[in-house]
């Protein structure tokens, strides 16, 4: 299904991981559009990840115009590309909760006899449901009206009098003060109690409000937003009914009675004889009033004896014994015996000798009934069936065979036993029951911070009853008694808020742990409207009538509303009222409970509330919490303008518009609600002190969110409001004026407050986003200002706590740097809060009232203005409950809207001209490579308290930044180096300037000039947000400069997955001009590094065995064939004794000591002939040699002879592989500690031949270590100097499968045509061709590498059975020094297997490779050394000096660390090997999804890496290895490798 073409620009990308699971910190995914058009999300999901294998993305989003159905999903087919992202985009036009998953096939293990995709059984997965939540789009006065700029005020509609003649002027005086939206408790008729929340009609409207019903609503709503610019806001309430609404006597299936929950009946039951016990206290001798604790236990002890005694309550937990004895002798004497299978307890016949004690465990084990939930009395019961069994087995099945009194006799013994643990669990309950019974009595009658309720009477008993009983001759005919007890709702502390306190699974009710409360019968919705259909219509009603009217809900009492409850309301309530507001008051007990209910339900808000804090630094913290981000926030979104780097491959939008903004959703908070106060909490005048009314609520009005008041907290009312027993009707200063004024006003703070409203919605609609808070003793300031314009708003607020008395509170100066400010205004709160102040305002018997106060000006501010920056003093007279109140801005950042624009324009245009090797100087250089390049001037840039940057370029800056701006870390040591001093601006811009003057890079001028004019815009802005602007201009540049590189690379780079363009620039990152180690002696050429920093400059640079594994995926797989070419040229120049140089020295002191370079060397101008445009070109052209052609004299680089002769490149080929034919022997050059300190003599001696029986080629010695695994013992301390860790002499296998490929190769090249040497001449002077001699090799490969799984084929095999370690493998080499050491497994296998296939029997490579995939890989690298030889040591310490001549001096290096690139080619050799035996295109898929699976810690390791790169090797389990190159050539281009070849093979 193929979703319509979007018009909206901006994106939200969501990538998923391999799990299906977003990647998105909490998982908690929320969108608040920046406009009113539809916004799209951009699933990303890799090519090949484990959800990709038959795999479908499932989304409920609808599409334009469809109704939205949560249980309705649209199906995106995951078709897998192991070169690309899938990217499905899916507009979005509606708000609320979407969600989605994913459905796939499990990927089953790798295994050597894996079968056809199609022919085995597939498992199917289904990730759980995951959620995300589109902002509502509110508008007032037809402009939009952002969450963080709404200002709530709550009223409690019972105390607003008359519509319309009382609403209308208290919604006047709202209105002035300055808020948006005004919050209504439920206008519905009320019940008995008259409590707002207890509804007698969910369909009716209050009648002392609106007389005239729906009409007046309608009138109200509508005069709100047209006369008041208003928008509304209501409870819905869910959970509970008024214990006397009519409709429960014909519905009372909606409540929780004792048929509904039959498992409440033992708690109706204690309930019921509490209340007799209660009426009868004086006539059982119990006093009727409490006066002390005494009294209390006196009252225990009655409820012990009167109720828990005389209830028996012990009966609905325990087994009735003798009716099951005698359901069990009836059982057994008919015969009907049952044995569970896999019964617990053991064998039956074993019970006969058991104790009493295990043959009552039996039972209770395998046949005890009705234990799921509780209910009537002994409820509880053993199977007859498993009892009789058991008689069968003690006393025989016949009975003839037994007594029956016995049996019975025994059976009640062992059900005594069996009760035991069903008393203990009564004990334990009912001993809870009593400490609840306890608790709440003293609370009620006893306590100081209790109601004290007096007498125990008919109107208040002992103890609140939990249920409601309906009168039988009020309801229908046909209700039962048992319908008419009904449940009473309340709450419970640390409940779990998924668990239904009413429900089977809970004894809340029971253990008497409910808070009730009595005019409230608790609802029952069940699992659906199946099991309660009346009350989900009704309730649907109900919902879709609010929703006609009010742009908001509250939910009360969300925490107790079943999820799927609120889920089914909400989707109602949306259909009606798309854009719904939605907040909720949530008291799960923990943050992670609190997100299950965000997620699900789509909450636009959670209520927190000021009053909440219990001092000054409380109250900032919660400030802090709700303010928004710190001033001089990083841009965390990253945004572009146009596509992304790889088209889409799935279905998505028809086109991509050029205008998309892209954003990535990142992790944010639950949005709040903040309160000063809410309608639940005491007012600062019973709290804190009543002047705190003031800064209370400014504080919480700097606030970035969404901010609210009550009715009756601006007014000052002298206490909390009785929401259920007070009848007084409001009263409002602000109600009495026509228009609130701002500045000195009586009767509370409506004149400031309206200043107060007006800024935090004008900074919430304009995005003021980032503050600064400071607490210092009495006092909070904050700073709210906006990202761009740095425009602010500055508060001081002294706050009211009790003891702070009437002085300033000494409060230091505040300095804002760079910073001009405003006054506009101080003002201090005075309240009388005198006892006859109070008496006065609570003695109205009609009206609420607040107590005297007023607001007064306060000439207590002194501002001064030095140089740049603004000094703020408070005087003497600013005593707690003043505030004052400032405009600020930067004059620096006055047009910063164009400074962003600015500082983040033209970087493409400037890069736009440079090449690869610009952009290595401009994005990477290392500390040793800028060294070289400066005659050790310059190096990295120094951070102080945290070091040197790991490159001097681009990357170095951004490896820090991009962490610094995920985490807005603006506390780390590069922020506050950059707050310092601008340092770090002018290395940047001197470094590129400097460079600029060299010819060679004359390229980075404009980039130069750029930063110059970029980092001099921002100079002079204040220090605090350099880190900001400093980070805008590096991601800027850097963005820019690695889209040039990928441009730069061929297609398959620059629409490849991310992981692939990263490893594609690694190949930028080591191809550089360096002085010290350019190719060629006199010519300055960029070089490949093999790894930074450890080979970076000089001799270490550039290592022929490095170059040629690095070459084909860092060049030729991104299209850099020049660099290839010239690579290729400069080994070729100096072949030598049929071999190329390990050590290039710019072809100045090659040397030759490494006998697979020259084989890597071949491979590479093989597959360059494969790649490059016209590549077979390259065999012809010629190259100047360094030596004379088939002379091993050596002579110096100025010697005339050198360069002095040509040869093409067919002819150096040849050379070097007639030479080897013919055999090798030679002593290097300058043998001796000049070129290697830690060599013996024997070392420097090199001899290669070829054994002509098998074709194969043979070299070195034990004193040498002539492949890649060449690390040489280096301890005198140990006497491991002179000897090799591992001197692999004989017939490498990888050596063996590149001469095979060699081989093959030029066959094949000679008989086109396109080579001119048919073969080579043996030392014998016979000629053997190419083909012949690669036959020769093919027909020996197996019978000298394989070692069978079995020792019946072992004859088969040149196998010596009693050295053998590991059975199944190829032995890593053929013919050593010493034996053991061919038959140890190693990884260098999968380098035969890849470059010549066709060596191996399939089955046996297949074997080898899940063998080697068990054993050797690790999560990023593979074991170079089996963990089963006694030489594995995984652990590499170049620096330990110990006598361990094993592992000192890092002599281990190849002995078990992990390296990372033959993982390139394990995974080339596995994915090849795997595809040989797949014949569907389900079997082709998942053998790529093997492979990707295998990837998950290289591409982590990339992800993370500050050199941004992959590293040479770990320790064991990709540990991590301190004496690693952090960034190695030939890892990434291994991996590169990877990619071509499946690009080749393809997915079908």
């Amino acid at each position: 299904m193929v979703p319509k073409t979007v018009t909206s620009d901006e994106v939200y990308i969501l990538p998923l991981k391999d799990n299906g699971a977003p990647d998105v910190p909490g998982e908690y995914i929320y969108i608040a559009a920046r406009s009113n058009d539809p916004i799209t999300i951009r699933f990303m999901i890799e090519g090949t990840s484990s959800i990709c294998c038959q795999g479908s993305l499932w989304v409920n989003i609808p599409e334009q115009g469809v109704e939205f159905r949560r249980d309705k999903f649209r199906e995106y087919k995951l078709n897998p590309d192991f070169n690309r992202t899938i990217e499905i985009s899916i507009p979005v036009y509606d708000t609320g909760a979407f969600a989605f998953y994913t459905t796939y096939a499990q990927l089953p293990e790798l295994t050597s006899t894996q079968s056809p995709r199609k022919s085995i059984p597939v498992e199917s997965r289904k990730t759980e449901l995951y959620y995300i939540d589109v902002a509502p789009r509110l508008s007032l006065d037809g402009r939009p009206l952002p969450l963080p700029a709404l200002s709530v005020f709550s009223v409690i509609s019972k105390f607003m009098g008359k519509y319309p003649t009382d609403w209308e002027k208290h919604l006047r005086g709202i209105s002035g003060r300055g808020y948006n939206m005004i919050h209504f408790t439920p206008l519905q008729t009320r019940g008995a109690s008259n409590s707002p929340y207890s509804l007698y009609d969910q369909l009716g409207w209050d009648p002392e409000c609106f007389p005239r019903g729906e009409k007046d609503v309608q009138q109200m709503v509508n005069s709100l937003e047209h006369n008041h610019s208003l928008l509304s806001l209501t409870d819905i309430v869910l959970n509970h009914t008024a214990h006397n609404t009519r409709w429960l006597l014909e519905h009372p299936e909606a409540g929780y009675n004792l048929i509904t929950a039959p498992w409440l009946e033992s708690a109706y039951v204690l309930d019921t004889q509490l209340l007799v016990f209660s009426s009868k206290l004086e006539d059982l001798g119990y006093p009727r009033e409490l006066q002390s604790t005494d009294d209390l236990m006196n009252i225990m002890d009655g409820i012990k004896k009167h109720v828990i005694s005389e209830t028996c309550l012990w009966e609905y937990y325990a087994l009735d014994v003798d009716r099951d004895v005698d359901t069990a002798v009836e059982s057994w004497i008919a015969g009907k015996l049952s044995v569970p299978a896999g019964s617990c307890g053991g064998d039956l016949d074993n019970l006969k000798e058991a104790s009493v004690e295990e043959q009552a465990k039996y039972l209770v084990q395998n046949g005890l009934l009705g234990n799921d939930r509780l209910g009537e009395r002994f409820r509880r019961s053993i199977n007859p069936k498993i009892s009789a069994a058991l008689i069968a087995a003690l006393f025989g099945k016949y009975r003839d065979e037994a007594d029956e009194a016995a049996i019975r006799s025994k059976l009640i013994q062992i059900l005594d036993v069996a009760n035991v643990s069903f008393y203990e669990e009564y004990d334990k309950e009912i001993g809870e029951t009593l400490q609840q019974l306890f608790n709440r009595i003293k609370y009620v009658r006893l306590d100081n911070h209790g109601p004290k309720l007096g007498p125990i009477d008919e109107k208040n008993p002992l103890i609140e009853t939990y249920f409601t009983r309906l009168n039988k001759s009020e309801a229908s005919d046909r209700a039962k008694p048992e319908e008419l007890v009904l449940v009473n709702n309340g709450w419970v502390w640390s409940g779990n808020a998924l668990v239904d306190n009413a429900g089977p699974q809970s004894r809340v009710y029971l253990r008497r742990e409910v808070i009730i409360w009595g005019d409230c019968v608790k609802l029952r919705y069940g699992n659906g409207p199946q099991d309660s259909p009346w009350l989900w219509e009704h309730m649907t009603n109900y919902t879709r009538m609010l929703a006609k009217y009010f742009a908001g809900f509250r939910i009360d009492n969300c925490h107790s509303t079943p999820l799927h409850v609120a889920e089914h309301i909400l989707d109602e309530a949306r259909r009606v009222r798309p854009n719904l507001y939605v907040v909720a008051e949530l008291f799960t007990g923990s943050e992670e409970m609190d997100y299950v209910f965000v997620k699900r339900l789509g909450l636009s808000s959670l209520i927190r509330e000021a009053m909440q804090a219990w001092s000054t630094a409380e109250l900032s913290r919660l400030v802090h919490r709700h303010g928004g981000r710190p001033i001089g926030s990083f841009e965390v979104d990253e945004i572009s303008k146009g596509g992304l780097a790889s088209a889409p491959t799935s279905p998505g939008p028809n086109g991509y518009s050029t205008r998309e903004v892209i954003r990535r959703i990142k992790a944010v908070p639950v949005q709040a609600l903040f309160m000063d106060c809410t309608h639940d909490n005491e007012v600062p005048a019973q709290k804190r002190d009543a002047r705190d009314t003031l800064p209370n609520a400014a504080l919480v009005c700097m606030c970035s969110s969404a901010t609210g008041s009550v009715m009756g907290y601006d007014e000052i009312y002298p206490k909390l409001i009785d929401l259920v027993s007070e009848t007084r009707l409001y009263t409002s200063e602000s109600s009495s004026v026509k228009e609130v004024k701002v500045g000195d006003t009586k009767g509370g703070i409506g004149g400031v407050k309206k200043l107060l409203n007006q800024i935090h919605t004008l900074m919430g609609k304009d995005g003021y986003d980032e503050t600064h808070i400071h607490h210092e003793d009495q006092y909070i300031t904050v700073h709210r200002v906006h990202p761009k314009s740095r425009k602010g708003y500055f508060l001081i607020a002294h706050t009211a706590y009790p003891g702070y008395g009437n002085g300033n509170g000494a409060f230091s100066s505040v300095r804002l740097g760079g910073t001009k400010a405003r006054h506009l205004g101080s003002w201090m709160l005075e309240v009388d809060v005198s006892d006859e102040a109070k008496r006065v305002a609570e003695s109205d018997k009609k009206y609420l009232r607040g107590l005297p106060s007023r607001v007064v000006n306060v000439p207590g501010i002194r501002m001064e203005v030095k140089s740049d920056e603004t000094i703020i003093t408070v005087r003497d007279k600013f005593p707690p409950g003043s505030i004052a109140l400032f405009e600020t801005w930067i004059p620096a950042a006055e047009h910063s809207t164009g400074l962003d624009t600015y500082v983040t324009s033209g970087a493409r245009d400037v890069m736009a001209e440079l090449n690869l090797v610009d952009l290595n100087f401009l994005l990477y250089r290392c500390e040793a490579e800028e060294r070289d390049g400066s005659d050790s001037k310059d190096g990295t840039y120094e951070i102080p308290s945290y070091g040197k940057i790991v490159y001097a370029g681009l990357q170095g800056w951004w490896s820090l930044l991009k962490g610094i701006i995920k985490d807005n870390d603006l506390s780390h040591p590069l922020c506050q180096n950059l707050r310092d001093g601008q340092w770090a601006l002018d290395y940047i811009v001197g470094r590129l300037e400097r460079i600029s003057q060299h010819p060679e890079f004359s390229g980075l001028v404009k980039p130069a000039a750029w930063f110059k004019a970029r980092f001099d815009a921002i100079r002079g802005i204040p220090n605090f947000l350099l880190p900001r602007y400093f980070a805008l201009v590096i991601r800027t540049a850097y963005n820019a400069a690695w889209e040039r590189g990928l441009e730069l690379m061929n297609d398959k780079i620059q629409s490849g997955q991310w992981f692939l363009q990263r490893l594609a620039m690694v190949s930028v990152q080591m191809t550089g001009l360096v002085k010290s180690a350019s190719l060629w002696p006199t010519k300055s050429v960029p070089s490949l590094a093999a790894g930074l920093p450890h080979f970076a400059v000089e001799w270490a640079r550039c290592w022929g065995r490095d170059v040629f594994i690095s070459l084909r995926g860092l060049y030729l797989g991104v299209g850099r064939f020049d660099e290839a070419a010239e690579h290729i040229f400069a080994f070729a120049s100096v072949l030598k004794h049929g071999m190329i140089p390990n050590l290039l020295s710019s072809g100045n002191l090659p040397r030759y000591n490494s006998r697979d370079s020259i084989w890597f060397f071949l491979q590479c101008i093989q597959d360059y002939t494969r790649y490059a445009p016209g590549g077979l070109s390259l065999l012809t052209r010629k190259v100047k040699r360094r030596f004379i052609p088939y002379d091993d004299t050596w002579f110096d680089s100025t010697d005339p002879r050198a360069y002095s002769k040509e040869s093409m490149i067919q002819d150096v080929i040849q050379e070097a592989v007639q030479r080897h034919a013919s055999g090798l022997k030679f002593c290097e050059a300058n043998a001796g500690p000049s070129i290697d300190s830690q060599m013996r003599d024997e070392g420097f001696d090199i001899e290669v031949n070829v054994d002509w029986s098998n074709g194969i080629i043979f070299g070195g010695n034990q004193f040498n270590c002539g492949t890649w695994m060449d690390k040489m013992g280096e301890s005198e301390r140990a006497g491991s100097k002179g000897v090799p860790g591992t001197p692999r002499d004989g017939a490498a296998i990888e050596i063996t499968g590149l001469l095979y490929s060699t081989l093959k190769w030029l066959a094949k090249l000679n008989a086109e045509g396109k080579y001119p040497y048919k073969g080579v001449t043996k030392p014998d002077g016979t000629e053997i061709t190419f083909s012949a001699w690669a036959d020769l090799l093919k027909s020996n490969f197996e019978y000298c590498y394989y070692v069978p799984e079995s020792r019946s084929d072992d004859s088969r095999y040149a196998i010596n059975p009693g050295v053998v370690n590991r059975r199944g493998i190829y032995k890593d080499l053929y013919r050593s020094g010493k034996e053991y050491e061919d038959y140890q497994l190693r990884p260098n296998f999968a380098v035969a297997m890849t470059v010549a296939p066709d060596l191996f029997n399939p089955d046996h490579a297949m074997g080898t490779l899940i063998l080697a995939d068990k054993v050797l890989r690790g999560p990023t690298g593979m074991a170079t050394l089996d963990p089963k030889d006694l030489n594995y040591h995984p652990y590499y310490i170049n620096s330990e000096d110990s006598t361990d001549f094993a592992t000192s001096k890092g002599r281990n290096y190849h002995q078990g660390p992990e390296w990372l690139w033959p993982t390139g080619f394990f995974l080339r050799a596995l994915l090849k090997f795997d595809l040989m035996r797949r014949d569907t295109k389900e079997g082709r898929v998942e053998a790529f999804q093997q492979v990707t699976r295998r990837l998950g810690g290289c591409k982590e390791m990339i992800e993370q890496s500050s050199w941004a790169g992959l590293t040479e090797l770990t320790q064991k389990d990709g540990q991590h290895c301190d004496d690693s190159s952090p960034t190695q050539a030939w890892s990434a281009g291994c991996l590169i490798d990877l990619y071509m070849d499946a690009a080749e093979y393809g997915m079908e």
